[in-house]
């Protein structure tokens, strides 16, 4: 019987040992479910904030996009209405010049008053004025005859070529201003210069070119009155514009100007005082 009773009791504290861990297991497996429960709910809660408070920064910065793109809109329609209209007081000024304006740019304007009040058209002529005629003279090859030409002069336009070539001139343009055709004549001098004078329709203007496509054309501001035709010129004048016309000539023929055979005369004279020196393969511009 003890033995008996021993056994139970020994059962007995088994099956409390086995319920006192059962009850320990789920004692704490109640505790581990109330605290992820409180847990989530403080999780739930913080999020819950968290995104009311999310919604509310990205309205105000939905607002503030929303400003600042309202006043980008608006700087930059200020500025393109300001260019534009930079662009058009640029051209009204352009077009229509103030006499201040007009006023500073002929004192910008430094250059000195045209020679014979007339100027130089490359590889054309060379030309001077008075208020009454034009007076125009043309480089031609030695020995030119007035056979050997073709000039036309109407009342509005001007043609200047060889009889040989009857469809290439050396000028064929409209002029600046009508001309009295009875008036104006032509002539060879020296054999190797066309002169032509033509009489101004309006003798109390002053011209800026002896036709419309000519350039350079001169400011007719600077004018100044005086005797164009070459034998009536000062000596420093004419000889300015006879050397206008050598040049012009040479030009016309491929031959050095008159300062372009000056170097050359320079160049020969330093090649004959220095024998020593081999030119042949020099390349001299």
């Amino acid at each position: 019987e003890e033995v008996a009773d021993q056994s139970v009791e020994i059962e007995d504290e088994d099956r409390y040992k086995n319920l006192s861990s059962a009850g320990e297991h789920f004692a704490r497996k109640k505790s581990d479910r109330e605290s992820t429960s409180i847990f989530s709910r403080m999780r739930s809660s913080f999020t819950s904030q968290s995104n009311s408070t999310t919604e509310e920064r990205d309205e105000e910065e939905e607002d503030r996009f929303k400003h600042l793109s309202s006043a980008g809109e608006h700087f930059a329609r200020k500025k393109a209405e300001k260019k534009k209209a930079r662009r058009a007081s640029k051209v009204s000024k352009r077009d229509n010049p103030t006499k201040r304006e007009e006023e500073e740019e002929e004192e910008e304007d430094n250059s000195p008053p045209p020679i014979g009040n007339g100027g130089t058209i490359n590889g054309k002529y060379v030309w001077t004025q008075t208020l009454q005629e034009l007076t125009i003279n043309v480089p031609l090859p030695e020995n030119t005859r007035g056979r050997d030409l073709n000039v036309i002069i109407s009342k509005k336009h001007l043609k200047i070529g060889f009889a040989k070539t009857k469809t290439e001139f050396i000028v064929n343009d409209d002029l600046t201003k009508p001309i009295i055709v009875d008036d104006s004549l032509w002539t060879i001098e020296d054999g190797n210069r066309l002169v032509l004078t033509l009489q101004k329709s309006n003798q109390m203007e002053w011209w800026d070119a002896p036709c419309q496509t000519d350039v350079p054309k001169i400011n007719i501001q600077k004018v100044q009155p005086e005797n164009s035709n070459l034998s009536d010129l000062d000596g420093e004048t004419r000889q300015t514009v006879e050397k206008m016309m050598f040049d012009q000539r040479q030009k016309a023929l491929g031959l050095p100007t008159a300062d372009e055979q000056k170097k050359l005369d320079i160049l020969e004279k330093f090649k004959a005082s220095h024998p020593e020196m081999d030119f042949s393969n020099a390349k001299i511009n």
